[in-house]
């Protein structure tokens, strides 16, 4: 017989910050994308819990222990002339997956969508995720295929930021 297990969902604080380190580190692991990682401890710090924050993240815990997280931020919709929440990342540890902690995740964001007067909430996966893909379409979430995402970076953001 096993014992349920008790999935709990709660705010990080700058305490949090290594952890929150590491789950990056783990989430690009698991992505193959580690090579990406390129961020400052610190300055990642400044950025999650300055006075006017970039990103929020909630810290989600398996029988007390910290399995995973999610990292949002709003955006703006100018057609619903409203708000949304964004979620950058969601990850939960292997060890921790079918616990529920993904979905309880989810769920807390979208009930601070609500809460904010929000009118999306929104994320991107990869396409070769299907455990995920399978669980957010569960959640009743549903593709935009007729978007593509679009990414600026490095020499070609600097180029782009230039006058003239």
């Amino acid at each position: 017989m096993s014992v349920p297990m008790t999935v709990s969902i709660r705010p990080a604080t700058s305490a949090d910050l290594p952890l929150i380190a590491g789950l990056i580190r783990d989430l690009a692991t698991y992505e193959k994308l580690d090579h990406q990682v390129r961020f400052d401890e610190a300055a990642l710090g400044q950025h999650l819990f300055a006075p006017r924050p970039h990103a929020e993240v909630l810290i989600g815990e398996v029988d007390g222990e910290p399995q995973g997280f999610t990292l949002f931020f709003h955006n703006f919709s100018t057609f619903e002339g409203r708000p949304g929440i964004w979620v950058e990342d969601l990850f939960v540890r292997p060890a921790a997956r079918g616990a529920g902690l993904g979905k309880a995740l989810l769920r807390h964001c979208a009930a601070l969508a609500v809460e904010r007067g929000c009118a999306r909430l929104e994320w991107s996966v990869l396409d070769w995720n299907a455990p995920a893909i399978a669980l957010y379409r569960a959640l009743g979430a549903r593709p935009l295929d007729d978007w593509m995402m679009m990414r600026v970076d490095g020499a070609a953001l600097t180029a782009l930021g230039q006058p003239g």
